[in-house]
C-alpha cells in the first residue's frame, strides 16, 4: 500500500471520506453543538488548511483514506467505508508513526472519542495505549469546542541516523 502526499485536487474526495467517516464514528457520541459544526464544508476547509500535512492512501485522484499529523499528535485518521479492513488504516498509521519518529517525536499521542470502540480496538492492536481521559479542544469554524476524549500514546522507535 503506497502512502503519499495529498494533492490539492483531492480535497473534495478527502472531505467526503472525512465527513462520512466522522458521522459513522462520532455523530452519536458527541454533543449536538459539535455535530452541527461538522459539515462537509468544514472538513473541506480544514483539509485545505492542513494540506501540507495530509498523507493519503490510494491511487492518484482516487484516495481511499488519509492521515494528518500535527506536532506530536496523530491528529486525524480516516478510511472510506469500502476500504475498511483492507490494510489502508494500518498503512496510514505506519506512515504517520514513521514521519513522527523521523521528526524526533519519541511519544506520539492521539485523541479518540469516548465510546468509539472500533477505533480504540484498532489503536490498541497497533500498539497504542490509553493513558487518560482528557479535555480536548476540537477545531471548528466558530472556534474551539471543548470535550472529553480518550488519550492514546505510543512510544516510537527513533529513526535511524
Amino acid at each position: 500500500m503506497i502512502v503519499r502526499a495529498a494533492e490539492v485536487h483531492e480535497v473534495d474526495q478527502l472531505a467526503t471520506i472525512w465527513y462520512e467517516g466522522w458521522n459513522d464514528a462520532h455523530a452519536e457520541l458527541v454533543p449536538p453543538e459539535l455535530k452541527r459544526e461538522r459539515t462537509r464544508d468544514s472538513f473541506r476547509d480544514r483539509l485545505r488548511a492542513a494540506l501540507a500535512d495530509v498523507r493519503v492512501a490510494g491511487p492518484m485522484s482516487a484516495p481511499v483514506g488519509f492521515a494528518i499529523v500535527k506536532g506530536d499528535e496523530l491528529y486525524q485518521l480516516y478510511v472510506s467505508a469500502p476500504a475498511r479492513g483492507s490494510g489502508v488504516a494500518a498503512a496510514l498509521i505506519d506512515d504517520a508513526e514513521a514521519g513522527l519518529a523521523a521528526s524526533g517525536v519519541s511519544t506520539a499521542w492521539l485523541a479518540c472519542a469516548i465510546g468509539n470502540h472500533r477505533a480504540a480496538r484498532f489503536y490498541e492492536k497497533r500498539g497504542w495505549h490509553r493513558t487518560a481521559t482528557i479535555a480536548y479542544s476540537a477545531d471548528t469554524a466558530s472556534g474551539h469546542f471543548r470535550l472529553q476524549v480518550w488519550r492514546y500514546e505510543k512510544l516510537l522507535i527513533p529513526a535511524a541516523s
